[in-house]
C-alpha cells in the first residue's frame, strides 16, 4: 500500500474559553475523510489541560485507538499548552476546513464563541480569503448569552427553544453588555415574558453578526460554527435578519458545528502527516534506501 492511500488517524483539539472540543478522523487519502468521534466538554473552572487529558483518553478508549496509532495530534484555539500535541493551527484555518467538511457548499463561516465572533471567507479548498472580527464588547458573545440565561433561570441548551416561543420580542440594547443586562432586568420588572426577552436578545445579536458577515463580503451559504451554533433561536434570528434586509445569504448550521474547529484541526493534521510521509519517502528514495516511510 502506498503512503498516499494508507489509512491514517489524526486528532484535533480545540481549546476554547469555556469548552474543549475533540475530533478524531480517519483518512485513507483516496476518499472523503471520516469523522470517527467528536466530543465537547465544558471547562467549568477546571484546568483546561486536565479537561483535555480526560476527554482525549476517554474518547480514544471509546473508539479503541491507542495514542501511538495517531499520525498527528493537532491543536487550535488556545491549545498551544497541550504538551503532547504534534502541531498547532490557527483558528480561522481550522474553522474554515471543518466548516467545509460539514457543509460542502459553504463559502464562509461565522464562528460564534464565548468571547468573540468572527466571519471567515474561504474557497472550495478551505483557503482563507478574508475575515472580520467582532469588537471587544461582550454583548455579542456566548458568555453574555449564558449570563443572561442564568439570570432568567434558563440553561444555555434551553435558550433557543424558549426564544422560538416568543410572540412579541422586546428590543434589547446591543451597545454593550452592561446596558443589555440592565435592559433585561427592567424587562423582568415590567413582566415581559422570558421567550420575548430571549427573542429580543437573539435579534440584537443577529443584527450585529449580520453586519459582520456582510462587511466580510460573504455571499451564498454561510455556516455557523462555534459554541452557539446549535442555538436554534439564534439561527432563526440570523435567517430572519438576512431575509428582512434582503441579503443574499443562506444561513446554515450542522449538528456537529460546535466541533468545526476540532474537525478542521484533525483534517489539517492528517494533511500535514501525509505530506511529511511523502517527503520522507522521497528522501529515502533519493538516498537509495528502501521505499519505507520513516
Amino acid at each position: 500500500m502506498s503512503a498516499s492511500t494508507q489509512t491514517i488517524y489524526s486528532a484535533g483539539i480545540d481549546v476554547g474559553s469555556s469548552a474543549v472540543k475533540l475530533a478524531v478522523v480517519q483518512d485513507n487519502g483516496a476518499s472523503e475523510p471520516k469523522l470517527l468521534a467528536g466530543k465537547s466538554e465544558r471547562i467549568r473552572r477546571r484546568d483546561p489541560r486536565e479537561v483535555v487529558d480526560v476527554l482525549f483518553e476517554s474518547t480514544l478508549q471509546e473508539i479503541a485507538l491507542q495514542r501511538d496509532q495517531l499520525a498527528y495530534i493537532a491543536t487550535t484555539g488556545e491549545g498551544e499548552n497541550v504538551e503532547f500535541r504534534t502541531g498547532h493551527f490557527y483558528g480561522m484555518t481550522t474553522h474554515a476546513r471543518g466548516g467545509l467538511f460539514l457543509e460542502s457548499e459553504a463559502r464562509a463561516i461565522v464562528d460564534i464563541g464565548a468571547l468573540h465572533t468572527r466571519a471567515v471567507l474561504m474557497d472550495e479548498r478551505a483557503k482563507v480569503l478574508g475575515y472580520r472580527m467582532s469588537s471587544q464588547c461582550a454583548s455579542g458573545s456566548g458568555q453574555f448569552l449564558e449570563n443572561i440565561g442564568r439570570y432568567l433561570g434558563v440553561t444555555l441548551e434551553e435558550l433557543g427553544a424558549k426564544s422560538l416561543e416568543a410572540d412579541k420580542p422586546e428590543k434589547c440594547s446591543s451597545i454593550c453588555a452592561v446596558l443589555a443586562e440592565t435592559d433585561v432586568i427592567n424587562m423582568v420588572s415590567r413582566g415581559i415574558s422570558i421567550p420575548n426577552i430571549l427573542k429580543g436578545i437573539h435579534q440584537s445579536m443577529a443584527g450585529r453578526y449580520m453586519r459582520l458577515i456582510v462587511s466580510s463580503g460573504a455571499r451564498g451559504v454561510v455556516l455557523v460554527t462555534g459554541g452557539l451554533a446549535n442555538d436554534v433561536g439564534l439561527i432563526a434570528a440570523l435567517r430572519e435578519s438576512a431575509e428582512k434586509q434582503k441579503i443574499e445569504l443562506e444561513v446554515r448550521s450542522h449538528p456537529d458545528s460546535v466541533l468545526a474547529g476540532a474537525i478542521g484541526a484533525a483534517l489539517w493534521g492528517a494533511f500535514r502527516a501525509r505530506k511529511l510521509e511523502f517527503q520522507g519517502h522521497i528522501q529515502i528514495q533519493h538516498t537509495g534506501g528502501q521505499a519505507v516511510v520513516a
